[in-house]
């Protein structure tokens, strides 16, 4: 039996189909970004990618989460 995904990653199959990247594509973007708070991320991808504001947050919260567990 398949574990089901929780929390922000729930949403990247959703986000792969919807603007064509793979999700290592958008995180890779995010850690470009002149921009370091998690608003200012989320509203960066909305305004310069059109990526909508549920799928923004989670990208941005995912990617923080990731790097801060390194």
């Amino acid at each position: 039996m398949a574990t089901q995904v929780k929390g922000p990653a729930s949403y990247f199959p959703s986000i792969e189909k919807k603007y064509g990247r793979p999700i290592a594509e958008w995180k890779e973007l995010i850690r470009a970004a002149p921009l370091s708070k998690h608003m200012e991320l989320v509203n960066w991808l909305k305004s310069e990618h059109s990526v909508g504001h549920g799928h923004a947050n989670a990208l941005v919260a995912h990617t923080i989460a990731e790097d801060a567990g390194k």
